[in-house]
């Protein structure tokens, strides 16, 4: 078996924000947010993945997006590339989804939490060892809560996750393998398929299940992956070898022309820190 990538936005979405999969991110979640505890008992998946029928190249993927137990969102992103912006594009999203709960003249305590859970193919917070990061408002001196974290953000970092297929003990383990791993694997490891949910994802998983559209469009995602990173490694380059700011920007500006087909102004704006101004004018040239 083949199984697509889960690191790319199209899988991730198919896998865990489809109709068919409410199963499927009940055990993801408890699993990365709960250490495996039946916490969540039912989810509503807000965004649903749609198969893709005559796609646009500006189409994107949004983030899976669900109301769990308790009345909390979340909002679930995977992100593959090491942007700039990217920290403050997190805290942001997690902030707008809090405020938008409320329409003018509501009460603020019809506010309800927010957790913005976002794996990465990166390290985020080098000086850390731990594998699974958690942030909500502290007291700066003292470290003390604010009287409620309504809006927590949880970090996962995968190239920290180091075990192997023998090595899985726990339902976090596993679920953190099957994204890291599930490309390179050519059948359901038996430790993983004896888990329901995880045997499903891999069902979902499997190229041989998609549409000629959905393969087209998962081909696209990997090119595109594969361009801006290898547009990352050259920013990087060419900043080091020129040495000043003029540098940077060439290498923004080059990044941001590669994505003119593929985003819309607002989002390259966010992905290359360039003003929409500079972006609308480069498209114009």
């Amino acid at each position: 078996m083949i199984f697509i990538n889960p690191k790319t936005d199209f899988a991730f979405k198919k896998i865990f924000g489809s109709e068919q999969s409410k199963d499927i991110l009940i055990s993801f979640l408890n699993a990365l947010l709960y250490k495996g505890e039946s916490t969540i008992k039912d989810l509503e998946i807000l965004n649903p993945y749609l198969a893709p029928r005559i796609r646009g190249v500006k189409d994107t993927y949004l983030d899976v997006k669900a109301t769990i137990t308790g009345d909390k969102t979340v909002i679930i992103e995977m992100q593959v590339l090491n942007v700039e912006g990217f920290e403050k594009r997190i805290l942001y999203n997690a902030a707008k989804a809090y405020s938008l709960q409320l329409d003018s003249g509501e009460d603020y305590t019809l506010l309800n939490p927010v957790i913005a859970l976002t794996i990465t193919d990166f390290e985020m917070f080098p000086n850390l060892d731990k594998l699974i990061s958690r942030f909500v408002l502290k007291q700066k001196d003292y470290l003390v809560d604010y009287l409620i974290y309504d809006i927590e953000l949880v970090f996962v970092e995968l190239p920290k996750f180091k075990k192997n297929l023998k090595e899985l003990e726990t339902l976090t383990d596993k679920w953190i393998y099957f994204i890291k791993t599930a490309r390179t694997l050519q059948d359901v490891p038996d430790t993983m398929g004896a888990v329901p949910e995880i045997n499903k994802a891999f069902k979902i998983a499997n190229q041989a299940n998609l549409s000629r559209e959905e393969l087209e469009d998962l081909e696209k995602r990997e090119i595109y992956i594969h361009d801006q990173r290898n547009a990352i490694k050259r920013a990087l380059r060419q900043g080091r070898e020129e040495g000043r700011e003029e540098g940077i920007k060439e290498a923004k500006l080059e990044i941001a022309k590669q994505l003119l087909d593929l985003l819309d102004e607002d989002m390259i704006s966010q992905k290359t820190g360039l003003s929409i101004e500079e972006v609308q004018k480069l498209k114009e040239d």
